[in-house]
C-alpha cells in the first residue's frame, strides 16, 4: 500500500510542478521577476481560471496523500 502511495505522490509532484510552470508562463515572464502589474486587481477568466483550480486541486491532493502516507508509516 505504501508503495502505491509513494508512486501517486511522485506523479502528483510532477503534475503540480508542470501546472505551476504553466501558470507562470501564462502570466508572462515579467511576473517571474516581479515586473508584472501586481498593484492592479484582476479576475481570472477562462483557461487561466481552470489552470488555477487544477493547480489548487493538485496541491490539496498532494498534501492529503502526504498526510496519509505519514499516518501509515507512524
Amino acid at each position: 500500500m505504501q508503495t502505491y502511495l509513494n508512486i501517486v505522490q511522485i506523479i502528483l509532484g510532477i503534475v503540480l510542478t508542470v501546472l505551476v510552470l504553466f501558470e507562470v508562463r501564462s502570466s508572462g515572464m515579467g511576473g517571474v521577476f516581479g515586473g508584472s502589474q501586481t498593484s492592479i486587481i484582476r479576475k481570472r477568466r477562462g483557461p487561466e481560471l481552470l489552470l488555477f483550480r487544477l493547480t489548487a486541486g493538485a496541491a490539496i491532493l498532494f498534501f492529503l496523500v502526504a498526510i496519509i502516507n505519514v499516518l501509515l508509516i507512524g
